[in-house]
This record gives C-alpha cells, structure tokens and sequence, in this order.
C-alpha cells in the first residue's frame, strides 16, 4: 500500500468557482464590458471588428440559421480555414443550442464523408477553395444530386441528415453571387433570417444548459483514424477561463493566432480565451505561414502569441525574422506536440517570449497542465506544469491500473469539468477511455514530482520494449534534438525476431548541416545507454504530418516498415 503522501496523485481546488454559464452568456458579458474594444483583427481579410460588431454578425447568422430550421442539438459542419466567418459560426451556434462541427480544411472526400456521416451533419458551411483543396467541387462530388431548390430536403442518400450547404469567399463575404447550384450565400442566410424575430433567438439561448454539447471535434489522426469528441458549453467556457488565467490575459492583450480554428488548440485555448475576457485576436493568415506570423506580431503589437514546437521552430528559421520588431510580445502557449527544451530556450532567448507550455488533449477540452508565468526555468522547460484548477491527476500502473509513487513513470489519467462528454455515438470507445470513476485515460506516459509537476516522457502506444526494457522516445528525442545539426526527430518501435522491438530514427536537419547517420549514432552513444541507442537511422528531408504540425509516427513506422522489408531487414511480428 502506498503512503498517500507518496502517491502520484494531485487534486488542484482553484481559488475562483467554476462557472455555470453557457457560452453566449459569457461572450454577451463580454460584449457589455468591451462593446468598442477590438476583438478580431483579420489581416488577409483586412477586418476589423469590435465586440460590439462581432455581437451584431453572430446575431445575424443566429437568426439566419433559425431560418433554415438549425435547432437545439443539430450539427452544424465548418469547413474552412481560418477568417471572421469561423468566429461567427463558432458563436452563432453556440448562441442557438446547435453543436459546431469542426471539419480539418485538409480532409479529402473520403474523410469529409467520414466525418460528415459520423456526426450526422445537417448544414455544412464551407469557403469555395484553398490552395488545391476544392471544397464546394468535393461536396457536389459527394452530393451529385444537389440542385439549386434551396428546399429542406435530404441532399443525397449517402447524407440522409443533410440539408444544406453554405458556401462564403473570406474576402468577398458581400459577395451574393453563388459558387455552384444548390449552395446558399453567406449574405442569402443573413436575409433569411432578417424575417426571424430576435426575439425568437432569445428564447432559444435562454433554453440552452451548460452542460449542453456545443462543439464536436475529430481527434487528429496521429495515431489512426479520427473519433468525434462531444464537448459541453461547461467543458470549453472553464477550461477557457482558467487557461487565460494561467496566461495572466487581460483586455489589453492582443494574441496572435496561427493555430488552425479547426482545432481544440484554435478554438479553445485561443478564440474563447480571447472573447470571454475583451482581450484582441489577431489572424495573421488563412493558414500559418512563418512571416505572415512574424509581421502581425510586429504590425499589430502582440503581446501573445501561439503556436505547436513546429510553427515556434519555422518562426524562428524564417529568413526575415530579423526584420520584424517583436518587442511588444510578453507570453505566449506552446502545445499541441511534445516541446523540446531547445526549442523553448531558442524562442525565449532569440523571439524574447516568455512562452508557456500547455498539455492535454481534444478529450479535455483541451489543456489539463500548464506551466505558470512564476515557475523555474527547470520547470518550464522540463515539465508541462500543474493541473488547472478543480481537476485531478493521477499516474497509473500500465498493467494492474494502481496509483504509483511519486516520480515513477506510468499512464496519465485526468478527471474534472473538462473531460468530454464522450464519442459521438461510440458508447464502447468512450468506455474504453473514460473508466466508470469518470478517469480519462490520456494514453500518455509520464511522472509527477513531489510538488504535483508533470513530466511527459511518451505515449503508450509509442512506447517501445526492447528486450524487456522499457524505451521512451521522447528521452531520445530530447538527446537528438541538443545536437547543433539536428532540427527535428522522431523515434518510433519496429519488429525485431531478437529482441521484439527494435530502435528506429527519422532524423531532419538543419539547413546547411553536413553530418551523417554514423556520426548521430556515435553522439547517441555518448548520451544514452546502449539499450537506448537507435539500430534503424534515416536523415529525412520532412515528416509527414497533421495539419496542426503534429508528427504521424504511425505513418513514419509503417514507411519504415516497408523500407526495411525492401532491404530484406524487415521481419514481421
């Protein structure tokens, strides 16, 4: 039996209540406080917009998607990168009691298919394209029968559920033209609803309950295919509140944000932080470009900005970084991906951002830990910090599911307010993370100090065992990553007859960089164990990866895997 003081769990009470509102109510107090305070800034879109605005478009689409018969509980898809109109609908619905359904702008047809038959999706609201993505083309593909009736009827067979589609450009959103028979106009959803009384939206956000899904939002697919998570009115406005706490965001603040709407990071930790306390969101770009970020922090005097490792890195390489006068950031979060102590160190001595780092993930709403503004060095950079406030943690024994003591590694288990309301639909997977004690296993490996601090060391399905040795790749990671040429790695298991799981490496370098897969192993060897040491190395050119910058290791893997088999070094399990 374990000393309770000794045992790896922590209870944070908070000083400040959890609130019982909903949303809107939060973003209406708001919008009282900081009527004519700024609270978008959309540069690509050359916007700007007070909370008093903002109030009046949200109310708008509100009425105007009462029009088209959105009611309590209808899911309403977003298919769109970053602009104005995603803060609309992202409001507007949460003021109806409809759930926003957040629909990665890099989803393919057989994705957007996916995720639109999973979660039953009533109206889609897309902008015509990006880059080579083609949204109104792939919904007319998946709906070929779609025509120019406007009426209330199902679009296609494979969609019983769906009824509309609402198409917008970003930068012509008065634009009344439409993009293809059978889509609605932003401007037409608007007039519609002009015959709605605004009485009519009152009484529906007086019926909606905090605890009521407002969001649901796919998993990212690092690990295998995407889950949709029901999060609640309760679950995001707290989690929004006390990560802004955390941030010390005030009204005064201006936050930079190239982090995609899309996901939890986006819409949570950076839209709802901003427009529940009056503070100014700034998008510099429809999708994070490094110099586009760079001049919005500059042009627009930011003191916060956002990001995952992977965006604090391209900032940092972009050859115009230099030109840009950042001294108006104070802070900022990185999350999203594990963030090396290098990189850390590099933005806070070369972007001078006293950068926090955030953990959790789309099943909390989304952050669990955060490093404070006060911690030691050592702590930001070696931990993701404590629990928000009213949230549990505590480290488990992978086999038997018993607490562990302090400093020992286990899995990852968190409860509170912020853990989701479930899978849509998938009562079987959302038992299988959500235990009957209301725990949500992170599948996260990690330790907590003796002060409640939290240490990342892996994920469990990363994990590898190597003749009977438990390896972590972040460790490895971390070693790799303090080498000069080195810009980023990731490790990962592969079968081995021997040992049962080898050791293997895809290793990106640094611009200019001109060592070699030996000379990595011999710096491996020199910081490692043997056991530890990588037997499988590749220098990459890039990684494939999600479009919010997280590394695939699955799809790294099974690349190697294939690799390996053409060598006729590949062994199957």
């Amino acid at each position: 039996m374990i000393d309770p003081a000794n045992a790896s769990y922590v209870h944070s009470p908070g000083t400040c209540p959890l609130s019982g509102a909903t949303l809107d109510q939060a973003f209406r107090a708001a919008v009282a406080e900081h009527a004519d305070h700024e609270a978008v800034v959309s540069l690509p879109q050359r916007r700007r917009l007070t909370y008093r605005t903002l109030d009046a478009a949200v109310e708008r689409m509100a009425r105007g998607m009462l029009a088209l018969d959105i009611g309590h509980g209808d899911r309403v898809a977003v298919w769109s990168t970053d602009n104005v109109e995603w803060i609309v609908l992202q409001l507007a619905t949460a003021r109806i009691g409809a759930v926003l359904v957040n629909v990665n702008p890099a989803y393919r047809p057989d994705e957007l298919r996916h995720a639109l038959a999973h979660a039953r999706v009533g109206t889609v609201f897309t902008i015509p394209s990006f880059r080579s993505s083609h949204y109104v083309e792939m919904l007319r593909a998946l709906c070929p029968g779609v025509s120019g009736s406007h009426s209330f009827a199902p679009l296609c067979a494979e969609l019983p559920e769906l009824r509309h589609l609402v198409a917008w450009d970003p930068e012509r959103v008065a634009d009344t033209a439409r993009p293809a028979p059978g889509f609605l106009t932003w401007c037409e959803v608007e007039a519609r609803g002009a015959s709605v009384p605004a009485e009519l939206v009152a009484t529906r956000a007086a019926e909606v309950d905090p605890d009521d899904p407002v969001s649901i939002q796919f998993t990212s697919g690092t690990t295998g295919a995407p889950k949709a998570v029901v999060l609640t009115h309760h679950n995001l406005l707290n989690n929004a509140w006390f990560t802004g706490e955390a941030m010390a965001i005030t009204a005064a603040d201006r936050l930079c944000v190239p982090v995609p709407f899309y996901h939890c990071f986006g819409m949570v930790v950076s839209n709802l932080v901003c427009l529940i306390r009056g503070a100014t969101l700034v998008i510099p770009a429809p999708h994070f470009e490094p110099g586009a970020t760079l001049a919005a922090i500059a042009g627009e005097r930011c003191t916060l900005v956002h990001g995952v490792p992977t965006m604090f890195l391209a900032e940092l390489e972009c050859e115009r970084r230099s030109h840009f006068d950042l001294s108006s950031l104070r802070s900022g979060i990185m999350a999203g991906a594990p963030c090396p102590a290098e990189l850390l160190r590099a933005v806070v001595r070369e972007l001078g951002c006293d950068v926090l780092v955030g953990y959790g993930q789309t099943e909390a709403s989304p952050v669990t830990h955060i490093t404070r503004l006060g911690d030691s060095e050592a702590r930001r950079l070696e931990t993701v910090g404590l629990n928000l406030p009213h949230t549990e943690t505590k480290i488990v024994d992978v086999a038997s599911g018993h607490i562990v003591p302090r400093g020992q590694t286990g899995e990852v288990c968190v409860r509170g307010y912020h853990v989701m309301r479930g899978y849509f639909e998938q009562p079987e997977a959302t038992a299988n993370t959500v235990d009957a004690a209301g725990w949500l296993h992170t599948g996260d490996l990690g330790s907590l100090d003796r002060d409640g601090y939290l240490r990342i060391t892996g994920r469990l399905k990363d994990m590898i065992i190597r003749g009977g040795e438990n390896v972590y790749p972040a460790e490895i990671e971390g070693v790799l990553l303090r080498h000069p040429d080195v810009l980023q790695a990731a490790v990962f298991g592969l079968p081995d007859p021997r040992l049962g799981e080898e050791i293997g490496v895809w290793v990106q370098l640094r611009d200019g960089a001109s060592t070699d897969t030996e000379r990595l192993r011999a710096f491996a060897r020199e910081h490692l164990a043997h056991f530890k040491v990588p037997r499988h190395w590749s220098i990459v050119e890039s990684f494939p990866m999600t479009v919010t910058g997280k590394i695939q290791k699955f799809k790294i893997r099974e690349l190697a895997q294939q690799q390996l088999r053409q060598s006729g070094e590949g062994h199957p399990r």
